[in-house]
């Protein structure tokens, strides 16, 4: 199980600073969505060239136009990049093609898909499947943690990622869904005590 550290809403200084603060204890990093919507490329380059060994994530969010942005992301080193599960299956299966071609991996954000849709991508790609609270849904319609929920129709091969306001406490009930990959944000970047905070968590993992 791997820790996703979500860089978000913050200068790519400051990304590469609070990473390198809890290197030790996240698996892979994302240029978050908002990163990349401000600072372009290059806060994909900079993350890529500060942690040559991690695996990057170019959180784009793509829904149209896919071989052009994929090619973006992985043209400034990203490992893997996302598009919406929403978007069309020409979109996806771009996204896909564009990926095989780079050597690179797809994860596809289950956010605001139906069950069937789900099931329906997970039969149909190999790719990484986020399963996502959005920030959107925390903020105004407060949902956390405990709405995540992956669907049991999708594909048992499937690689899960789990996201959407995980924090220490809930972290023990998610992993016993034992997802691939749990992505954190704020309960790592915006606290007064990110070390231990990323700590408590891969100790969570671990144990």
């Amino acid at each position: 199980m791997n820790i996703q550290l979500a860089l978000d809403r913050m200068t790519i200084d400051e990304a590469i600073k609070m990473a390198k603060q809890v290197e030790q204890y996240i698996d892979w990093i994302e240029v978050g969505t908002s990163l990349i919507k401000e600072y372009g490329m290059e806060s994909v380059k900079s993350l890529k060239a500060a942690f040559p060994d991690k695996t990057i994530v170019a959180d784009i969010k793509t829904m149209d136009n896919a071989k052009y942005e994929f090619k973006l992301c992985f043209e400034a080193g990203a490992d893997v990049a996302t598009v919406m599960g929403v978007a069309p299956d020409a979109t996806i299966q771009t996204c896909m093609e564009t990926a095989a071609d780079y050597g690179k991996h797809v994860m596809i954000d289950l956010l605001n898909t139906t069950e069937k849709r789900a099931e329906t991508l997970s039969e149909t790609y190999d790719a990484i499947l986020c399963v996502h609270v959005s920030k959107d849904q925390q903020e105004i319609e407060g949902q956390s943690t405990t709405s995540i929920r992956i669907p049991g129709n999708l594909h048992p091969e499937s690689l899960i990622a789990a996201a959407g306001g995980i924090t220490s406490k809930t972290l023990s009930e998610l992993v016993t869904l034992k997802p691939h990959v749990v992505i954190v944000g704020s309960a790592i970047t915006k606290t007064a005590h990110s070390v231990e905070s990323a700590k408590q968590m891969k100790e969570i993992i671990k144990g």
